[in-house]
């Protein structure tokens, strides 16, 4: 492809008849014929590895206005914000989409929506797949990913791969990192939605009002004119995005417990899961979800919104519920050990995830509610004693331990929390405290092991060592079966 049709998709500008066969923004990836995107990051910058790219075949280089060229015969591609240069440059490079694609932001919830929603379009005959946490997955394709929302470069070759494959309808997480690094910008995004925002990520963004601008931006820039806005009712933000999304031609829908557009009236719990009572437009149905807790309710609520807005029968949809499973690591139920107590895990990691969590599983438990948590290291500092307080407030017994305490002190980590929650345990290795949690179950307790979710690794330093809490569980549960013969 001709660089001017990358910069702007107009092949007879003067931007030359240089050919573009390939984007990155790592320069030890640069092949002969590659554009080096050279960008601005926290740590390191791009324009510090513009030589390292050019002796490794680089033709043209993107780089902010100032950036200093001292190859002529090397292409500079001057843009104000070289990120979304980059990410406009790869969905050129790329072209290919799958035809309807939903992506998903808000702190909590992205994961499940984005799951759920691929796994109703599949339970109505659509091939369709997601990107997120949990890596990239479709029909044929599991692939991990380093990002919640990959790079623009990977993000948009891994689009055009899908679309190749087969796959007709996507659910993307959008992170707030992957917002404010323009990661998104490029994709063709037919429905967003916006599940909640609390309090995370202020190590990144400074401050709430930098976090809430970042999420907009799938809503400002990202979501077609025509595309519609699947807003959660309880928002405190919800008239101003809704006015701003009505303003740019945009359909607003509201989904959860008091929604206007998707909504549940009654929940009641079953064995590991809930009976709720949906009204999906006036549509109004009973339906046996095989997941537990009331924010796992919502979360199926929005992917029923996404779904049906994108043109799927209401009433099909609502049928394709009943086969929704639990996500890796959201409120999964991993274990029962021989008390009869059941064991979740969940990726909560935040106060407000944190008490959620424990206020929807707390209806499943007839005797003691018990959480198991920790926090992790290098993150927003200023949640550990309000987690802390989080988990003495809504759980009978709080043990606190290790969670990818990463290059900080663990145990000053631990003491910040403990400020929090008085009377709590504190064991120090994550697996021993799942085994004193699990070993000291009574019937009709429930056990919440929170943080890791899915993660099959504790951040230690720079070491990574393998470590899964559901599997840890197992073990302490098959011990205990032994132990009764």
């Amino acid at each position: 492809m001709l660089l001017s049709e990358l910069i702007d998709g107009d092949a007879s500008l003067p931007a030359g008849r240089i050919e573009i066969l390939g984007i990155t923004a790592d320069s030890r990836e640069v092949r002969p014929g590659y554009l080096f995107a050279a960008l601005p990051g926290s740590n390191v910058d791009g324009r510090d590895y513009i030589d390292d790219a050019v002796g490794h075949g680089a033709v043209a280089v993107l780089g902010s206005p100032d950036t200093k060229m001292r190859h002529r015969d090397v292409r500079l591609v001057a843009d104000e914000n070289p990120r979304r240069g980059l990410a406009l440059a790869a969905a050129r490079f790329h072209g290919a989409q799958p035809e309807t694609v939903a992506a998903i932001t808000g702190t909590n919830g992205k994961t499940s929506v984005a799951n759920f929603t691929a796994r109703l379009w599949s339970g109505l005959g659509k091939t369709a797949g997601c990107i997120g946490t949990l890596g990239l997955s479709a029909p044929g394709v599991s692939d991990t990913l380093s990002h919640t929302t990959p790079d623009p470069v990977t993000l948009h070759e891994a689009l055009a791969r899908l679309a190749a494959g087969g796959v007709d309808h996507l659910a993307i997480e959008a992170s707030s990192h992957g917002l404010d690094q323009c990661r998104l910008d490029g994709v063709r995004v037919d429905a967003a939605a916006f599940t909640n925002l609390t309090r995370d990520h202020l190590d990144y963004h400074g401050g709430p009002d930098r976090y809430l601008r970042a999420k907009l931006r799938l809503f400002s820039e990202i979501l077609s004119v025509d595309g519609a806005a699947i807003l959660h009712a309880a928002l405190p933000e919800f008239e101003a995005v809704s006015s701003a999304c009505l303003g740019r031609g945009q359909r607003v829908v509201s989904y959860g417990r008091d929604g206007a557009d998707f909504a549940f009236s009654r929940r009641r719990p079953t064995n590991g899961g809930q009976v709720i009572d949906i009204d999906a437009q006036g549509l109004r149905r009973e339906v046996t979800l095989p997941i537990a807790g009331g924010f796992q309710a919502e979360n199926a609520l929005c992917a029923l919104a996404i779904v049906t807005v994108s043109g799927a029968d209401p009433d099909a949809a609502i049928d394709a519920m009943s086969d929704l499973e639990a996500i890796p690591g959201r409120l999964q139920r991993v274990a029962t050990p021989p008390c009869g107590a059941d064991v979740y895990v969940d990726y909560a990691h935040t106060p407000d995830a944190l008490a959620s969590v424990l206020k929807a599983i707390r209806p499943h438990a007839s005797n003691r509610l018990v959480v198991v948590f920790g926090c992790g290291g290098n993150r927003d500092a200023g949640k550990r004693p309000l987690m802390g307080e989080t988990a003495r407030r809504h759980a009978d017994r709080v043990i606190v331990t290790d969670d990818n305490p990463r290059d900080e002190d663990a145990a000053a980590i631990r003491r910040q929390i403990m400020k929090g929650c008085g009377g709590a345990i504190e064991i120090r290795d994550r697996a021993e405290a799942i085994r004193v949690a699990t070993a000291g179950l009574d019937e009709g307790d429930v056990l919440v092991i929170a943080g890791k979710g899915h993660e099959r690794g504790q951040v230690v330093g720079d070491d990574i060592r393998p470590f899964d809490d559901a599997e840890v569980v197992r073990a302490v549960v098959a011990e205990l079966n032994r132990g009764q013969r």
